[in-house]
């Protein structure tokens, strides 16, 4: 039997929203071991002078604890 835990990570990028989710995925793996998947919770966009400049996720990281 295993135990998860979830953790919420804001991650963000200049390129895209596919960009932001696997920036924020590879920065939780430096950090938490097992991790197992991620749920994007929400995107929005930074917008500067009509233009779109930074691509924002919130998601939630579920990771196994060692046993």
């Amino acid at each position: 039997m295993s135990i998860a835990r979830v953790t919420e990570i804001i991650s963000s990028s200049t390129k895209s929203f596919e960009d932001a989710i696997q920036v924020g995925v590879s920065r939780a793996n430096k950090t938490l071991d097992n991790v197992k998947g991620a749920w994007i919770q929400d995107q929005k966009v930074v917008v500067e002078k009509g233009k779109i400049v930074e691509y924002r996720v919130n998601m939630q990281v579920t990771f196994v604890l060692k046993g």
